[in-house]
């Protein structure tokens, strides 16, 4: 195959935000159309990266690609998703992978059956830092995790492309928090009950919840938090995470590339250090290398899934004033089974 060529549908912020992945990745990728309800945001971009072809309708660009990035909002992922799938597109889609559980199935069932690439665009996982992270639990480096924290402190009132819960799909745990959730998963694995509170004190531009905390329990014990915020006036963590081992403690200064190591009696020191930023080649190279090789990306439909059915749950639990059995909801457990998204009857 000669280079893959690339249509991005969605020419906004995360377009651009993707722009130098593909000068890096202009050996395997070649974008060749652009698309975005403004004519001309599309051929700015278009301009920007060098495509041949642009348009304000995205059916009118599919047959310049073998694949596309969707970089829409959250509500119009399913139905384009699904029209580029029946025109025989890989699909690489902007997180989350849809908004409810049904149109997540339908989209991989239809991947699945096209021998299609369905991807989700979570560049964290991708990202060398959270890798080395990932290799150091796995490896017991320092003993075993018991803890993992992950902070995000962002404003967002003057960017929001919506405020809108049905749009969003729900609000800043879903929009945002998706991330961070799937990272837990990958890291801790199998989560057996959680709770999340959110409130849109302070972030009153959005319907549903602007600020975020999570607590999950896993089947070995550990335990995973998040605290997402998009009111964040001023920040000291900004995007950070902290892994607390049996034998020590290792921090990702995630806003500065920089991870350290944490032992009593010694200063911290750095162990590790990376160029800051989205670094989105990562992700979008590895969608490349799984539409060559016929390989299952790693942040795929199922697992993409699985992630967003343990926010459904928390969200459900958190209307009951319950906490949630997340029973079932690993990254590896059985997946193709409809509502696994509600909690459990008892």
């Amino acid at each position: 195959m000669d280079t893959i060529k690339l249509a991005i549908i969605g020419c906004g912020g995360m377009g651009h935000a993707h722009q130098a992945s593909f000068t890096e990745l202009q050996n395997e990728i070649t974008v060749t159309a652009t698309c975005d309800i403004e004519l001309e945001k599309a051929r700015a971009m278009a301009e920007l990266l060098g495509a041949r072809h642009y348009s304000a309708d995205y059916h009118e660009i599919l047959e310049y690609c073998d694949a596309v990035l969707l970089v829409l909002p959250h509500h119009l992922h399913f139905e384009v998703g699904m029209e580029c799938l029946r025109a025989g597109k890989h699909v690489l889609m902007e997180k989350p992978l849809c908004n409810t559980e049904r149109q997540c199935l339908d989209l991989i069932h239809l991947a699945q059956a096209k021998h299609l690439t369905l991807m989700t665009a979570y560049p964290v996982r991708y990202l060398p830092l959270y890798r080395q992270l990932k290799d150091i639990i796995a490896q017991k480096t320092y003993g075993d995790v018991f803890q993992v924290s992950i902070w995000t402190e962002q404003y967002t009132m003057t960017n929001i492309w919506s405020k809108s819960a049905e749009k969003l799909g729900g609000g800043q745990l879903f929009s945002h928090g998706c991330h961070y959730i799937d990272c837990l998963l990958w890291y801790l694995g199998n989560p057996v009950r959680g709770f999340h509170l959110g409130t849109n004190y302070g972030t009153p531009w959005m319907e549903k919840e602007g600020t975020s905390n999570v607590t999950m329990e896993f089947e070995n014990g550990a335990l995973g938090y998040h605290f997402g915020t998009w009111g964040a006036k001023g920040s000291k963590l900004n995007y950070s995470v902290h892994a607390h081992f049996t034998e020590a403690m290792v921090e990702l200064n995630v806003s500065d590339g920089l991870m350290y190591l944490h032992q009593f009696g010694d200063e911290p020191k750095l162990i590790a250090s990376y160029e800051p930023g989205k670094n989105t080649q990562f992700e979008i190279g590895h969608f490349a290398h799984c539409i060559r090789t016929g390989e299952v990306p790693e942040t795929n439909g199922p697992e993409s899934l699985q992630g967003l059915r343990n926010i459904w749950r928390m969200y459900e639990a958190e209307q009951k004033g319950v906490i949630a059995d997340l029973h079932g909801l690993g990254l590896k457990q059985e997946w193709d089974v409809p509502n696994l998204a509600k909690l459990p009857q008892r």
